[in-house]
């Protein structure tokens, strides 16, 4: 099922890109724009600029851009319908749905999976209901105020208590209309092994955790039993469903992406508690593994908001040695990992109320250490007076650098190794090559005799990369695309608006850059359809690239001041003074760049062609030499020759 389309446009028109963005940054005006600090990255200086009148926002630091739409999928690292589902729920638009798949099965399954959700939703509900009841307030409240929570932060986890009773939420459920099977296969109850047919609630004398999607939906539940019942687990949760798969996911990271986000690092610890204990301390950018070895798609969750990790270990040197694989799966993924090691016996959660918010996070703060210097002090403890413990110490410090997929990375980290562990560095790049390619031929399938590794890949490489230069005919493209969107809809002449000249002008040219030629398509089809399109019509097409790409083309970085006019006489000259002028320009420009273009196809093809082509090629030339020349000197560009 998809949304309809008039709830979209009904969205679209109800947004607002100031009240939309103001909900997680605090905006100031200045000039005809609201400025603030980027919620996607960390800057000082306001580099995120608000435009009320065209509803864009653009960062000009890191290039976000986009419409209200787009921010929340941004912001909230969701999808386009589910932003949709997002504004519409603010606004307090009624949604539509509408099937856009004649396909039986998957009407059955996406109707399935929002019966999942509901059902959830229906059962956290009742969880935290429960704890104003009699029991609740005895057991479960009474647990969380002895940990410290408050009722602020049970609220904002939606903390909640199961009764210890057999069937109390099945009843209730059935009462509001639900079917078992729903209730079966989101795992909120059970069937018992020797009475089939007959069921009973999975959670039971617990107090509960919700587990949350990106956009806040509970799609799970961790529960934790409070008495000494040593035949029961302490921990039970969830099992997998068609709507939660625990190494998908990250306990607290609903609650925690914004702030990652701003803070761009991601404090990565063990369990539920550990997070709630640590937003109590005031540090919201945090999350949990809740418990299992951290997974690739859980890795991939987080670098969707930062690159930087910090990882928080126990005092368990046992329990740091199991987790060891983490830090390394994370270094493969691409991140920059930092740890933390609190004293023995000590978690985030018993060390942050043990010592308070000030001091917990002064202690994680001086204590974080990089992963290379985490590892030595680690495998080295030990082994300072052992050779073997002291070469197995290098190997494991070598084989994480070897996880690194950026080369440079890596040679800056060999580099500080060897330093560190105070070896030749020879030593240790060339235990680190040989690493790399034991990797590589295990992933091809190659022989030891005949490895095919590229060098590249072993040796450091040279930062200082050029970007290439923009081809001018991209440039000039872009321009007259830009012409296009701004002012395609105002008059030139009485009778002809600016779009008709140019698409005129251009009729025989093909844009090389693939962009350009669909933003060129769709403003066609939108003519066709008798649309003269603007800015905002672009930002309705479901292409990342091309919403991406109107919003650089038309926001500002710089804002002319009113005041150089009104107060001090000072006139500048605006695009928008001579629209006339202005276009003719634009298609100059493209044409020159065309031409020019053309002219150096032509010189290649000249130096290899036979001598019965060599004549028409030079003709063309000539030709295409006129053309650049005689425009050229039209857009002033021609340095008179001196006489």
């Amino acid at each position: 099922m998809a949304i309809s389309n008039d709830t979209t446009e009904k969205v679209r028109e109800r947004v607002d890109i100031e009240e939309v963005v103001n909900d997680y940054v605090t905006l100031k005006k200045k000039g005809q724009n609201l400025w603030a600090c980027c919620p996607f990255h960390q800057e000082k200086t306001p580099s995120f600029s608000v435009s009320p009148a065209k509803q864009i926002y653009k960062c000009f630091g890191c290039g976000k851009a986009g419409d209200p739409i787009q921010f929340i999928m941004d912001i909230e690292g969701i999808g386009f319908v589910e932003a949709i589902r997002h504004l519409a729920t603010r606004y307090g638009i009624e949604i539509e749905e509408e099937s856009n798949n004649t396909d039986p099965e998957a009407i059955q399954a996406y109707n399935e999976k929002e019966s999942l959700f509901i059902a959830l939703n229906f059962a956290r509900e009742f969880f935290q209901q429960n704890l104003g009841t009699e029991e609740g307030q005895s057991i479960g409240l009474s647990y969380f105020k002895e940990r410290g929570f408050t009722p602020a932060i049970i609220e904002k986890f939606q903390l909640g208590y199961a009764l210890d009773s057999w069937d109390r939420l099945l009843v209730q459920a059935k009462k509001s209309g639900f079917e078992t099977g729903i209730l079966l296969n989101a795992g909120l109850i059970l069937e018992r092994e020797n009475n089939p047919g007959n069921y009973y609630d999975r959670f039971r004398g617990r107090v509960v955790f919700p587990i949350h999607n990106l956009s806040g939906k509970p799609i799970a539940f961790g529960a934790r039993i409070l008495t000494q019942d040593k035949k029961q687990p302490k921990y039970i949760n969830s099992p997998e469903t068609a709507i939660y798969h625990k190494s998908d996911v990250l306990y607290g990271i609903f609650q925690a992406k914004q702030a990652i986000r701003q803070e761009d690092n991601c404090y990565l610890v063990e369990g539920y508690t550990d997070v709630i204990s640590m937003h109590l301390s005031g540090i919201e950018n945090v999350a949990a593994s809740s418990g299992t070895s951290l997974t690739e798609s859980q890795i991939k969750l987080i670098k969707r908001f930062t690159d930087n990790v910090t990882v928080l270990y126990d005092g368990d040197a046992a329990g740091i040695q199991a987790s060891l694989r983490g830090v390394d799966l994370l270094l493969e993924g691409g991140l920059n990992v930092k740890t933390v090691v609190f004293p023995d016996g000590e978690d985030p959660d018993s060390f942050a109320r043990k010592k308070g918010s000030a001091d917990f996070r002064r202690f994680i703060q001086t204590q974080a250490k990089d992963f290379i210097q985490f590892k030595i002090d680690f495998f080295t403890r030990d082994a300072a007076n052992d050779p073997i413990k002291r070469a197995e110490a290098i190997r494991q410090v070598v084989g994480s650098i070897a996880r690194i997929p950026d080369p440079i990375t890596r040679s800056v980290y060999a580099r500080e190794s060897a330093r560190l562990l105070s070896m030749e560095e020879d030593l240790l790049l060339a235990e680190l090559n040989r690493q790399l390619l034991k990797t590589h031929q295990k992933a091809s399938g190659q022989s030891r005799e005949h490895p095919t590794t590229p060098v590249e890949e072993l040796l450091p490489l040279d930062p200082e990369r050029e970007e290439k230069p923009v081809p001018r005919q991209q440039k000039e493209e872009r321009e007259l695309i830009r012409i296009l969107i701004n002012y395609g809809f105002e008059k030139v002449s009485d009778e002809m608006h600016v779009c008709e000249y140019l698409l005129e002008e251009i009729r025989e040219l093909e844009f090389a850059t693939p962009v350009h030629q669909k933003l060129l398509q769709h403003y066609k089809q939108a003519l066709l359809q008798g649309i003269l399109p603007k800015f905002d019509h672009f930002l309705k097409i479901q292409d990342a690239e091309i919403k991406q790409t109107v919003v650089d083309m038309i926001a500002q970085s710089r804002e002319i001041s009113t005041n150089w006019e009104s107060r001090h006489q000072i006139f500048t000259h605006r695009e928008t003074d001579d629209l006339s002028a202005t276009t003719y320009r634009t298609s100059l420009r493209l044409k020159s760049a065309y031409l020019k273009k053309m002219r150096l196809e032509v010189q290649e093809k000249i130096k290899v062609a036979g001598e019965s082509d060599v004549e028409e090629l030079l003709r063309i030339h000539m030709e295409i030499t006129q053309l650049t020349t005689k425009i050229d000197r039209e857009l002033g560009n021609v340095i008179p020759s001196k006489n």
